[in-house]
C-alpha cells in the first residue's frame, strides 16, 4: 500500500475525496434531517431520494462516452465547481431564513446530477492512474478516504446541527468543494485522454459525423457488455446495492426520531456507526479480497447487509442499532472495494465510463421506485417493513453475486 501513496497524483485524489466527502456527508444528513423536521413524513424523504435520480437517468446513457473521451481530471474539477455554486446559492437562502423544502429538493437534484457523473469519472481516473496489479490497494484507499470523510460528517452533523443550523452545514460543504477543486488541479498538468481502441481506423473516424461517432461509441459499450456476462452479473449486484444504499436515508432519520427519540444526535450516531464500520473495513478488505478474490468477497458482504438491515428497526437500544449500522458500513466498505477492483480488472480503461454508467443508470432507476415505495411503506404500514424492503434488495444482490459464471480478464487490445 505504501507504493500507492508514493504516487503524487493519487495522494491528491485521495485527499480530495476525503475532504469533499466530509462536506457531502454533512450536506446529505443535514438536508434529510431538515426535511423530516419540516414535513414529519417518510414519504417526503422518499420523494427526496427519488428526485435525485431524475437528471441522472437523463444524463447517464450519454455521459459514459464523455468520460471515456475527455480528460477525467478536468471533468471532476468542473463537476466540483458546478456543485459548489448550486449549494452556495441555497446557503445564502438558509442564512436569510428563506429556504423552502422545494428548494432543498431542487438543490439536491442538481447536486445529484453532478454526483452520478462524478463517481464513474473518479473511478475511471483512479484506474488510469493506478499501476496494473495494485487496484485493490488503490480502491481500499479511495473507499477508506470516502468513508473517513463520511464518518466525520455523520458524527459532526448530529452534534453541531442545532448550533450552526442548515446554513452553517451547507457553508462547510461549499468550502470542501473549493479545497477538493484545488487538489484535483494539482494532480497533473495538461490534457490527458485515455488511448482509444486499436482497431478503430482513423479514416473511418474522420468520415463520421460527431453524432454518428457518439452513437457508435455508445453501441460499442453495449456490445462489450453482451460479450462479457461476468461483468453484467457484477454490475447487477452493483446496481441493486447502489439503489438500496441510497434509499437508506429514508429510514435512518425516522429510526432515530420515531423509535429511539434521539433527535439529530441519534441520527449522527447512526451515520457515525456506518462510517466507522466502513472506515475500519479498509484494515481487512485487502487481505480478504486477496484470499478469496474480489468477486467472492461481494456475496458475504451482501448477505451481511441483508440481515443487519432487517434487524436494525428491532434494536432495543440505540447502541445496538449503531452497532448494526457499523456492520452495514463494514460490508459496504468490503463490497465497494471488491466491486471497483473487479470492474478495473475486467473492463479496459477506454470502456470504463460507458460500462459504469450502464449500471449506474439501472441503479438510479431502481432508486426512484425504491425510494417512493419505502417511503410509502414506512409511513403507511411500518418503519420495520420499510427496512425489510431494502433488506430484500440486498438479498437479490447477494443472489446475483453468487451466480456461477467465469470472470473474464480485460483484453489489452479490446
Amino acid at each position: 500500500m505504501r507504493s500507492i501513496l508514493q504516487k503524487r497524483s493519487l495522494r491528491f485524489v485521495f485527499a480530495a475525496n476525503v475532504i469533499s466527502m466530509l462536506g457531502s456527508g454533512m450536506n446529505s444528513a443535514a438536508v434529510a434531517w431538515t426535511i423530516l423536521q419540516r414535513t414529519h413524513s417518510e414519504m417526503a424523504l422518499g420523494t427526496f431520494v427519488a428526485l435525485q435520480t431524475i437528471p441522472a437517468m437523463l444524463m447517464l446513457p450519454f455521459t459514459g462516452v464523455i468520460i471515456d473521451r475527455e480528460d477525467r481530471r478536468r471533468l471532476v474539477m468542473w463537476l466540483d465547481a458546478g456543485r459548489a455554486v448550486v449549494i452556495l446559492a441555497v446557503t445564502v437562502l438558509a442564512f436569510m431564513g428563506r429556504v423552502k423544502v422545494w428548494e432543498l429538493y431542487l438543490m439536491n437534484t442538481l447536486v445529484a446530477a453532478g454526483f452520478w457523473m462524478f463517481w464513474p469519472t473518479i473511478t475511471a481516473l483512479i484506474q488510469e492512474l493506478t499501476p496494473e496489479g495494485e487496484f485493490v490497494q488503490s480502491n481500499t484507499f479511495l473507499l477508506a478516504g470516502i468513508q473517513g470523510g463520511w464518518l466525520i460528517a455523520g458524527a459532526l452533523v448530529g452534534f453541531v446541527y442545532e448550533h450552526i443550523g442548515l446554513g452553517g452545514v451547507l457553508l462547510i460543504d461549499v468550502s470542501t468543494y473549493v479545497v477538493s477543486f484545488s487538489c484535483y488541479f494539482a494532480v497533473r498538468q495538461g490534457r490527458h485522454v485515455v488511448p482509444r481502441a486499436v482497431e478503430l481506423r482513423h479514416d473511418l473516424e474522420a468520415a463520421e459525423t460527431a453524432a454518428a461517432r457518439f452513437l457508435r461509441e455508445m453501441r460499442e459499450g453495449l456490445v462489450f457488455l453482451r460479450e462479457h456476462r461476468s461483468v453484467v452479473f457484477l454490475g447487477t449486484s452493483w446496481a441493486l446495492f447502489l439503489g438500496a444504499m441510497m434509499t437508506g436515508v429514508v429510514v435512518t432519520a425516522p429510526l432515530s426520531d420515531r423509535v429511539f427519540h434521539a433527535g439529530a444526535t441519534g441520527y449522527g450516531w447512526l451515520n457515525g456507526g456506518w462510517g466507522v464500520g466502513a472506515f475500519l473495513s479498509a484494515l481487512y478488505a485487502p487481505a480478504l479480497i486477496s484470499r478469496v478474490g474480489a468477486r467472492w468477497s461481494i456475496a458475504p458482504a451482501m448477505l451481511l447487509l441483508t440481515f443487519t438491515m432487517a434487524l436494525a428497526p428491532f434494536s432495543p437500544w440505540l447502541a445496538i442499532a449503531v452497532l448494526l449500522y457499523g456492520l452495514m458500513g463494514s460490508a459496504r466498505g468490503v463490497s465497494g472495494v471488491a466491486m471497483n477492483t473487479s470492474l478495473m480488472e475486467q473492463v479496459p480503461p477506454h470502456f470504463m465510463g460507458r460500462v459504469q454508467n450502464t449500471f449506474y443508470f439501472f441503479g438510479t432507476f431502481l432508486q426512484v421506485g425504491l425510494g417512493l415505495t419505502v417511503g410509502w411503506i414506512a409511513s403507511r404500514i411500518s418503519l420495520a417493513a420499510g427496512f425489510g424492503v431494502i433488506a430484500a434488495v440486498y438479498a437479490v444482490a447477494f443472489g446475483s453475486a453468487c451466480w456461477p459464471i467465469r470472470a473474464q480478464k480485460a483484453a489489452v487490445a479490446e
